[in-house]
């Protein structure tokens, strides 16, 4: 596996660190490649519950490497199909992220930017160092942006405020992420893992198949209608109802005690 991205695992938890950093871990053809194969695993590892996103040295995604565009790396002659093939491949990622079954936690620890941002978007929480700095970026490069960022950014921050950060591009803190509740929190940069590690142990001992289906609920109310959306929910709860967990979480509560999940 290429060294462009690092992968660990530690139980339930995983955590990717992109490992470009003299570049703010700028996206190239590698490291896109990379990051499909890894999240692949990822996603077809059960044991994997919280998956942590971050970045190596002072950035944590600073988008498309503009170095390797002005050298032509993404410019063969391709025809436009091709090129519309290779990016919507390397664009599952965001879709990996959103859509899996593990919660994955953005830990935004620097520059976060153009595809960058889109990544973290994906995410299903994100937490951010004093330090970081954040931009649709798009604009700026002569591009419309890609990985899904203007789809969950409109989500998010909702659609005016979605369209005035990608039509001006401009640069903003961590605290006017925080503001606009694109990230969770904003910590001191040396507390930023800490903090995110303690939230990926809490959701790791969670009820598993209780959480799983919270995420999917979650993403159904973003493009089905409300009863479409209920009849949903009223299915995994009468599942989840029926689970092992479940009655163990009731037993647990009683007896004042932590439950242990077994994931049935």
């Amino acid at each position: 596996m290429s060294d462009t991205v690092l992968y660990e695992a530690d139980g339930a938890i995983a955590t990717i660190t992109l490992n470009r950093p003299d570049r703010l871990n700028a996206m190239n053809k590698e490291l896109m490649a990379t990051m499909v194969d890894t999240l692949e695993r990822v996603a077809s590892d059960p044991a994997i519950r919280v998956l942590i996103l971050t970045g190596a040295g002072r950035g944590f995604c600073a988008g498309g490497d503009l170095g390797g565009m002005a050298d032509g790396e993404f410019k063969e002659a391709l025809p436009i199909e091709k090129r519309i093939a290779d990016l919507r491949h390397a664009m599952r990622t965001s879709q990996r992220l959103r859509e899996s079954a593990f919660i994955s936690i953005a830990a935004i620890n620097g520059a976060c930017a153009g595809a960058g941002l889109s990544w973290a978007l994906a995410c299903d929480l994100r937490y951010a160092a004093q330090s970081a700095k954040f931009s649709t970026a798009f604009l700026n490069a002569g591009l419309s942006g890609d990985f899904g960022g203007t789809f969950t950014l409109t989500q998010i921050v909702g659609t005016a405020k979605a369209r005035e950060l990608y039509l001006l591009s401009e640069r903003f803190t961590a605290e006017d992420a925080g503001r606009l509740g694109l990230v969770s929190e904003v910590l001191a940069d040396d507390d930023l893992m800490a903090h995110v590690r303690g939230k990926a142990q809490q959701l790791a001992g969670s009820a598993p198949i209780a959480l799983r289906r919270i995420k999917e609920n979650l993403n159904d109310a973003t493009r089905l209608s409300m009863p479409e959306a209920m009849d949903r929910e009223a299915e995994r709860h009468s599942h989840c109802g029926t689970t092992e967990d479940n009655t163990e979480a009731a037993k647990a509560f009683l007896e004042k005690r932590k439950p242990v999940f077994k994931n049935r």
